[in-house]
């Protein structure tokens, strides 16, 4: 469990930094998710077949993989659109909606329906939203663009999150990572080509930041996240990754001056807490009935 810690803490941090890289605006948004998968791929692939720990051991696992990997390609290319369009920190903090979507998936597909603390959350955290996008957006419904992306991005993120926790459970890391690289890459780059985004043609800073995606927001951090939740409870790593909205926050401000309002700080603040009250385990309407009879 402690390994599982410091590896989860290591990959918050890695993938803190994507957003600062994507919002550098140097490439456009789905060849960068596609050379982000790319550049992992081609790493991470010759070394699992040379020390043998690709191994499937059933299909529906390899084949739901797969379908992970086009989700979570999927995901990237939204998430990085709402961040040019956008900035770093609100894209980030609309994305980590994700545990609300989870929550409303279950009670409309699922027989553990979500509890009275969850919809109490996500009461708190659609206030936190409403603070941190603007009270006039939502009066208007004036939703650019970069809105309903990074809102997109959330929930096929917590797709992704719900159907890699069950496969992990019945393939190795490095298979299942291996399995939905191969698929993102594939995905992005058709769709690339389909749209006509450029794969080549770019500035050294913009490789650079390719390699950057590649090698340190995809191929590291997924590897440590990964085992992290096939060591740890889904709901903890959710909650954990929450702290990179945080760290994602702070360094748009630091190195890219992004202007952050008192209500932006309050608003991203009140959503990530309602977020964390989804994720408390025990009622929190129980303890104000018990508190009640005692008094009584």
């Amino acid at each position: 469990m402690k390994k599982a810690k410091v590896a989860l803490a290591l990959g918050v941090l890695c993938i803190s930094i994507f957003p600062i890289l994507v919002k550098l605006n140097l490439t456009p948004g789905v060849i960068s998710a596609f050379y982000r998968m790319a550049v992992a791929t081609v790493c991470i692939l010759p070394y699992v077949l040379l020390t043998k720990q690709f191994k499937i051991t059933a299909k529906k696992p390899f084949y739901l993989a797969m379908l992970c990997g086009v989700i979570f390609g999927l995901d990237v290319a939204v998430w990085n659109i709402a961040i040019q369009e956008s900035t770093a920190t609100q894209a980030t903090l609309l994305t980590n909606l994700s545990p609300v979507w989870v929550g409303v998936g279950a009670f409309f597909f699922l027989k553990d329906k979500p509890t009275n603390n969850f919809w109490f959350g996500t009461v708190i955290a659609i206030i936190g939203m409403v603070m941190l996008v603007g009270f006039k957006t939502f009066v208007a419904l004036d939703f650019n663009l970069a809105f309903c992306f990074a809102v997109l991005s959330g929930m096929l993120y917590a797709v992704y999150m719900l159907l890699s926790k069950d496969i992990l459970n019945q393939i190795n890391v490095f298979t299942f990572m291996t399995t939905s690289l191969v698929a993102s890459t594939i995905f992005l780059g058709v769709l690339s080509y389909a749209i006509n985004e450029p794969f080549t043609g770019f500035s050294n800073a913009g490789w650079l930041v390719l390699l950057l995606q590649g090698l340190v927001c995809q191929l590291l951090a997924w590897l440590l996240i990964s085992y992290a939740t096939k060591h740890m409870r889904a709901t903890r790593v959710s909650v954990s990754l929450l702290g990179q909205a945080i760290l994602a926050s702070f360094l748009a401000w630091l190195f890219l001056d992004e202007a952050i309002s008192t209500q932006m700080v309050v608003g991203g603040l009140v959503l990530l807490f309602g977020i964390r009250i989804t994720f408390y385990q025990k009622s929190i309407f129980a303890k104000k009935r018990v508190l009640k009879r005692k008094l009584s």
